[in-house]
């Protein structure tokens, strides 16, 4: 049970982020039937929004210290953020420590205007394109964003640590009545869990109950009827392209501790994410959310090593194995709409 308990432990925080990105590649394919390939890069970029920040509050300045000394006995030279000198050691340093979670304030305008260019300098002119033409355009857009990615950080990973205080682990075994040390998880992850929860419930929640969310799915359902209201759906749409954007960057930055940021990490998800709203079912956001939680939970137990030993590579083809079989089964996916797709 300890072990069963462990692995869905361990597939929900990658189940999470395939869910955020799902989640954001089901909104824009369901209001402006685009199929955007560039998704999993603005996932990237807000996973370098989080570094970008961190690097930003490190900024030191190098200050003489006469109380130590050199080999030589000169006044050592010592580096001090700009951040301590301005709001002092204490609350700069604890300011530079929570760079990643301080990187969603700066993420969110950051992710909201990359997404209102994309739209409006590219996508838009391929609204009534096939969408094979809409894949290769936006698969194009990602390869471009992926090098300048590359070109300004470089090709490694770097590094992006969590809080001090999320460092560490916290022992379920103990609260679930197993022995010490049977059921350990990262707070991190757990941190992201509950991130993903509060942001896919947000999401819903918009949607759902605002005038503009229900705006928003009437046009989804019918586009040209809301159209003839009055009301200018296209500009709604282009906002949900924005928040869009905004859910994938949110995703990325808090996903920076757990996967240290590199310039192909956007291609590592998209393809998955992309499986992800098939089963899920093409335009289905409850779909999208349910099954990208389920592909993380199943890839999490392929890993175990006495399943690869039994069917060797078996975690790297799960995703793809379960998608052919539902598929087989529900052509639509697990919540799919008629019509999606299907013309």
């Amino acid at each position: 049970m300890d072990a069963i308990l462990l692995q869905i432990l361990n597939g929900l925080d990658k189940g999470s982020a395939y869910a955020l990105i799902a989640l954001g590649l089901t909104l824009i394919f369901g209001t402006l039937g685009v199929v955007n390939f560039a998704h999993g890069a603005l996932f990237m970029i807000g996973a370098f929004c989080a570094v970008t920040l961190q690097k930003i509050l490190s900024l030191s300045k190098v200050t003489l210290d006469p109380t130590k000394t050199d080999f030589l006995g000169n006044p050592a030279k010592v580096k001090t953020p700009y951040v301590e000198s301005w709001f002092g050691p204490e609350m700069g340093a604890a300011i530079i420590d929570w760079s990643v979670p301080l990187a969603i304030i700066f993420a969110i305008p950051v992710m909201l205007i990359v997404g209102y260019v994309m739209e409006r300098g590219l996508i838009k002119h391929f609204y009534k394109r096939p969408h094979a033409d809409q894949i290769l355009v936006t698969f194009g857009l990602a390869i471009v964003l992926q090098e300048i990615v590359k070109h300004i950080y470089g090709a490694n990973p770097i590094p992006t640590g969590a809080p001090d205080a999320f460092i560490g682990s916290f022992d379920f075994g103990v609260l679930l009545g197993f022995d010490p040390n049977t059921i350990i998880y990262p707070y991190w992850r757990l941190v992201y869990f509950v991130f993903a929860a509060l942001v896919i419930g947000g999401v819903f929640a918009f949607l759902q109950l605002t005038t503009f969310g229900m705006v928003v799915r009437a046009g989804m359902a019918d586009r040209e009827t809301v159209g003839l209201l009055g009301i200018d759906i296209d500009k709604r749409f282009t906002i949900m392209f924005g928040i869009a954007a905004a859910v994938a960057g949110l995703a990325g930055v808090m996903y920076a501790p757990i996967n240290s940021p590199n310039y192909h990490m956007g291609m590592d998800f998209l393809v998955l994410s992309f499986v992800v709203v098939v089963v899920g079912g093409m335009g289905s956001l409850p779909g999208a959310v349910l099954a990208g939680f389920l592909l993380g939970i199943l890839e999490s137990f392929a890993s175990m090593n006495w399943i690869k030993d039994l069917v060797p590579g078996i975690d790297q083809i799960i995703i793809y194995l379960v998608a052919i079989l539902i598929l087989l089964t529900r052509p639509r996916g697990l919540m799919g709409r008629k019509g999606v797709m299907e013309e």
